[in-house]
């Protein structure tokens, strides 16, 4: 099978240092568990084949990697009821932001949030 992730690469003194999408499609997830009012990811119908290829946008969230390492993050949230969609997905920008740029030391360019559903908890 052949692979077609992304990769973000960094030029290192003894090498080069690749971090893979599955990696920053990790620290996206961990760090929605932080936010609170995220209920969690909004998965399309068929992220069992997303995952078999290797695509996270089939787990509600899509990584993009530009050729300057710069990071674009879609993701497809649900908000709990009762909380403020707006404070929820600031709050969701904010944290994805700082959790990637301290992880992977690159630029974030944006985090763009889907909110696709209110659940009650």
């Amino acid at each position: 099978m052949v692979e077609n992730k992304q990769y973000i690469t960094q030029l290192q003194d003894n090498g080069k240092v690749m971090i893979s999408e599955d990696v920053v499609a990790t620290i996206v997830s961990q760090a929605l568990k932080e936010v609170e009012g995220v209920v969690g990811l909004n998965a399309k119908p068929g992220a069992e084949l997303a995952d078999i290829i290797g695509k996270s946008w089939g787990r509600g969230m899509k990584i993009t990697i530009a050729q300057n390492n710069a990071l674009t993050v879609d993701c497809d949230i649900l908000v709990a009821y009762g909380q403020s969609v707006i404070t929820v997905a600031k709050a969701v920008q904010e944290t994805v932001t700082n959790a990637l740029e301290s992880t992977t030391g690159v630029e974030v360019h944006a985090v763009n949030v889907n909110v696709v559903g209110i659940v009650r908890q």
